[in-house]
C-alpha cells in the first residue's frame, strides 16, 4: 500500500491534467493525489484514444495544461502517442511512466519528446514534484517570453531560433528538435556569454534541481549538438566552459 504525507491543496484548479494509464488501480491512486493538490485531472486508459481527448480537451473543451503518459498501453503505445503529439506541433508537457528501465528506454522517451520520465514503480510524492516542476518550468518559460520583444528571433552565424514558431534552422535548412532540446537552446541562446552550470540549467530549463541528475545536461547537450553543429566535436554555437558548464558562443 502506498502512503503519502498529508499536503494542503494548492491553487491548480485552472490546470488540466490528462493521466494515459491503463492499470485502474495505479490512475485511481495518481489522479486520487493530483486531484488532492488542486489539479483537474481526467484518465484515459487507451494510447489511441488519448490523442482524440488531448485534441478535444475531453469534457468541456479546454485544453489540457500537462499529460502523464504511461509507455505500455493498449491500443497505441506511449512512444508513438508522443511522437504524434509532437509531430503535429502540439509542446503539451509530458511525463512519461515507465515499467522499464534501461537507458536505452528513457532515452528513447526524451527522443520523442517527453519532458521528464519516472519509472515504475516510484513514489507518489516524487511524481507530484515532477509535476509541479513542469508547470513551473513552463510559467518561467512563459515568464521569460513576455519579457522579449514580440516574435523574438535568434539569429548567429547561420543558425536561427524562431521562439514564437518554436523553429530552429540551419544554414536555412529546417533542425527536428524535441521540445527541451528546443528550450535549451532558446535558453542559452537568449543570454549569449554567459556561462551557465548544469545544475543550473536543470533548475532553469527542467524546472527541477534533480539532484545526481546532470548527467542529464550532457547527455541533452550532446544531442543537441549532434543536431545544430557542423562538428560537433568542436562546436560553433554550444560551447562547454571546462569545470563550469555551458554557453552560447557570443
Amino acid at each position: 500500500m502506498v502512503t503519502t504525507p498529508q499536503t494542503t491543496p494548492s491553487p491548480h484548479s485552472e490546470r488540466r491534467v490528462l493521466v494515459v494509464e491503463d492499470d485502474p488501480d495505479i490512475a485511481s491512486l495518481i489522479s486520487m493525489h493530483l486531484k488532492d493538490n488542486g489539479f483537474e485531472v481526467h484518465v484515459e486508459p487507451r494510447g489511441d484514444h488519448a490523442l482524440s481527448a488531448i485534441e478535444t480537451g475531453a469534457e468541456g473543451g479546454k485544453a489540457f495544461d500537462l499529460l502523464v503518459l504511461d509507455l505500455m498501453l493498449p491500443g497505441a503505445d506511449g512512444l508513438s502517442l508522443c511522437r504524434e503529439i509532437r509531430a503535429g506541433g502540439n509542446y503539451i508537457p509530458i511525463l512519461m511512466l515507465t515499467a522499464k528501465s534501461t537507458e536505452l528506454d528513457r532515452v528513447l522517451g526524451l527522443e520523442m519528446g517527453a519532458d521528464d520520465y519516472l519509472t515504475k514503480p516510484f513514489s507518489l510524492p516524487e511524481l507530484i514534484a515532477r509535476v509541479k516542476a513542469l508547470f513551473r518550468r513552463v510559467d518561467a518559460l512563459t515568464a521569460h517570453h513576455a519579457e522579449l520583444p514580440s516574435a523574438p528571433l535568434i539569429e548567429y552565424q547561420g543558425l536561427t531560433v524562431d521562439a514564437e514558431k518554436r523553429r530552429v534552422t540551419v544554414d536555412g535548412k529546417e533542425v527536428d528538435l524535441t521540445a527541451r532540446e528546443f528550450d535549451l537552446l532558446y535558453h542559452l541562446a537568449s543570454r549569449p556569454g554567459r556561462v551557465f552550470s548544469r545544475a543550473d540549467l536543470l533548475d532553469q530549463v527542467w524546472g527541477y534541481s534533480y539532484e545526481g541528475y546532470e548527467h542529464t545536461v550532457n547527455t541533452h547537450i550532446n544531442r543537441l549538438r549532434a543536431k545544430i553543429e557542423k562538428d560537433p566535436a568542436h562546436p560553433a554555437y554550444v560551447q562547454t566552459v571546462w569545470g563550469v558548464g555551458y554557453k552560447f558562443a557570443q
